[in-house]
């Protein structure tokens, strides 16, 4: 599962990093919690719960069986 979440994280960096972000993945817990760091500009944005939530969290559902939610550290 792990290997499935960096390859659609990689799909969404371009468009983090355009904004001079980016996220990390940290854990992926047994019942599906994946925990990601986001980085640069994403940090500190006052969006970034919505980048999270609304962006990350909706795609790794989407293209990841078993993911159940994404928190940030």
């Amino acid at each position: 599962m792990k290997d499935d979440i960096e390859k659609a994280l990689d799909d969404i960096r371009p468009a983090l990093q355009a904004d001079g972000g980016d996220v990390e993945l940290l854990d992926v817990s047994d019942d599906g919690v994946v925990t990601v760091r986001l980085m640069g500009h994403c940090a500190g944005c006052p969006m970034s719960m919505m980048t999270l939530k609304m962006g990350i969290e909706r795609l790794l559902k989407e293209r990841v069986p078993g993911v159940t939610e994404v928190v940030s550290a």
